[in-house]
């Protein structure tokens, strides 16, 4: 498995916090008939980030404004990607190849794609700039914890070299060559 350099690791990590607090603050709120039933609180669950950035209501309604004209965007462009993702599949594995269908749809897949990054990268600066100093710097806190958190539970699923299967059948090679050395 190849090891994610640290500026990737953050950076998907800063994208998955401000998206679960954007995706959070996207939502309506408790039904009209009163609160949802209470569930016990567990050492596992995630941290309550809006809680612990301490937003005002007026921030979150900022944010909630925000996802909700973003949420028609971000479904057009998953749409355009998902249909270029598939047309590029087509291009590749039809009966007769053409280069040329293949360059085009990856140049459409590539687009789409950047269009997704940029919709994400927007959205993030958008609540970048929500957010009091104060706030910023609990934010990265938050995130360089789940960044942690996320490279302890990564080293704890990746078995030893000598578990893994690629380097389990090359050990297994090499104690089977005779060895011709005096």
């Amino acid at each position: 498995m190849k090891h994610l350099s640290p500026r990737y690791v953050l950076l998907s990590v800063s994208i998955f916090l401000l998206s679960t607090v954007s995706i959070a603050f996207g939502q309506d709120g408790p039904p009209p008939d009163g609160p949802p039933p209470q569930r016990p609180i567990s050492g596992e669950d995630r941290p309550n980030l809006l809680r612990e950035l301490g937003l005002s209501p007026d921030q979150i309604q900022q944010i909630r404004r925000m996802n909700q004209s973003r949420k028609p965007l971000m479904e057009e462009a998953a749409k355009r990607l998902r249909d270029a993702n598939r047309a590029l599949d087509m291009a590749i594995y039809s009966d007769a190849v053409n280069e040329e269908e293949f360059v085009a749809r990856l140049r459409d897949f590539q687009l789409a794609q950047a269009e997704m990054a940029k919709l994400r990268f927007q959205n993030e600066l958008g609540v970048r700039k929500i957010l009091t100093p104060d706030q910023l710097i609990r934010f990265r806190s938050l995130r360089d914890r789940f960044a942690r958190a996320r490279e302890n539970f990564q080293d704890r699923q990746m078995p030893p070299p000598a578990e893994r299967p690629l380097q389990k059948m090359r050990q297994q090679r090499r104690q089977r060559k005779p060895n011709f050395e005096l």
